[in-house]
């Protein structure tokens, strides 16, 4: 058995109930079905529904992380990558924040450091931001409205068309980079 395939399978079911269902639809008879595992064998990957949702948020993490690096790494600069990364960029990225946010209005069942975990996510980004431009204001506005085009994008709301978008971040950049400049 392909334990890594079986664990992201398990993960990709856990991912589809959340989107399709809701939380009140995850329970581990309904993955272990969608995943064609038993119960045993979810129960092996993840001795307990919190340790599921645990799993789901730590996806989430590892794409954040790889976002991160680009931003701070990459040559685009944060404010760039932020927005970009803001929209996601396939079907699968959109249900994998859908589902997390699902989990979070779960959180009788979600660890107390995997909420705090997607806080800290959320947050780093306000950092970078603040950190790359001086402008504590400028730095909200383009954090605000990275937030606006997810949550936009995962809700599945109309989006406006990809060039007023390019524009758009392409503006928010240049108000950043005239923000550094005159450092």
């Amino acid at each position: 058995m392909n334990t890594s395939n079986t664990r992201d399978r398990i993960l990709d079911s856990l991912q589809a109930i959340l989107v399709n269902e809701g939380y009140s639809g995850v329970t581990l008879e309904a993955v272990a079905r969608d995943a064609s595992v038993s119960k045993g064998g979810l129960l092996y990957h993840f001795p307990s529904k919190a340790a599921m949702l645990t799993g789901l948020i730590e996806r989430l993490s590892a794409l954040a992380e790889e976002e991160f690096r680009e931003a701070v790494e990459g040559g685009e600069g944060v404010v760039r990558v932020f927005l970009r990364t803001s929209l996601p960029r396939s079907p699968q990225e959109r249900e994998l924040y859908w589902a997390v946010i699902a989990a979070l209005r779960g959180q009788e069942d979600l660890p107390e450091e995997a909420t705090r975990r997607v806080q800290d996510l959320f947050s780093r980004w306000g950092e970078l931001l603040r950190a790359e431009i001086d402008d504590p204001v400028l730095a909200e506005i383009i954090l605000r409205a990275g937030d606006g085009l997810y949550m936009s994008a995962i809700a599945g709301l109309p989006q406006p068309d990809p060039e007023l978008t390019r524009r758009m971040i392409d503006r928010l950049a240049e108000e950043s980079d005239k923000v550094r400049r005159e450092r």
